[in-house]
């Protein structure tokens, strides 16, 4: 079975990934605003949303998910798509770059950037939590996600703007939330560090919310010692899932990230 995506617009071709936990509807505020000047695909990361179960084979977990995604790349016949991805996609992007899969690549909030181990071991901690949260709360989610109040509860680190999720959103995302535990465990099983060189005819765009509770400012500068050829934009009032907090901004990074007339 084929990894679940959605597919709409005209253009060159970009494709979206999504961070832990979460969809590809998570990417709905900016999608319309994308589809007008690309193609846009956006994809279930393995044992997320309506795809299947990941399946890592003595694989590391990026590494894993970054071979299924290719897989769907070769299936659509993309040989170097635009790759955006948030938090874990954002990795996964800059690893799909690594192997010559992508055209360009814009990172929101990468994972992989963590400057000490205890970072490891509290994101890991706040996800756990967040999950099993999650599933003990779910017969509550329809009368939560109703007020902006309930939604902030529900969202809780993860934006800035939780009034900006409507609430059809946000019952989604605690239920696939909840269902994508054993994603989660394999994932956190180990610290995941991205360590190796993007080639150098792949333009990089890293953007960073400045309210990001999640993956916090040292995590830039480990980013910026890694890839000293990408392009920093700041995220102004967002937070780690920046895509509700600001969709037209989010919206112009990443057409700006993956415009063809940057390609060197």
């Amino acid at each position: 079975m084929s990894l679940a995506y959605e597919r709409a617009g005209s253009g060159p071709s970009l494709v979206l990934l999504h961070g832990l936990g979460h969809r590809r509807q998570g990417w709905a505020a900016v999608r319309d605003k994308l589809t007008p000047h690309r193609d846009v695909i956006s994809v279930d990361l393995p044992g997320h949303g309506q795809s299947p179960p990941l399946r890592t084979g003595g694989q590391a977990p990026v590494e894993a998910i970054a071979e299924q995604i290719a897989m769907l790349l070769s299936e659509l016949g993309l040989s170097r798509p635009h790759l955006a991805g948030n938090s874990l996609g954002g990795t996964i992007a800059l690893t799909l770059a690594v192997q010559g899969r992508a055209a360009s690549v814009t990172a929101l909030s990468p994972a992989g950037f963590a400057g000490h181990r205890y970072e490891f071991y509290y994101d890991r901690a706040l996800f756990t939590l967040t999950r099993v949260a999650a599933r003990v709360i779910r017969p509550l989610v329809p009368l939560l996600s109703a007020s902006t109040a309930g939604r902030a509860l529900l969202y809780g680190t993860m934006v800035t703007h939780p009034g900006r999720v409507t609430p059809e959103q946000a019952q989604g995302d605690v239920a696939g939330f909840a269902s994508a535990g054993a994603a989660m465990r394999a994932v956190f099983a180990g610290p995941t560090r991205f360590t190796a060189s993007v080639p150098d005819d792949v333009p990089v765009t890293v953007a960073w919310g400045t309210s990001d509770r999640v993956l916090p400012r040292s995590n830039v500068r480990v980013a910026r010692r890694q890839l000293p050829k990408a392009r920093f934009v700041p995220l102004p009032g967002c937070g780690h899932v920046p895509m509700t907090d600001d969709p037209d901004l989010v919206a112009r990074v990443l057409l700006a990230g993956s415009d063809t007339r940057r390609a060197r």
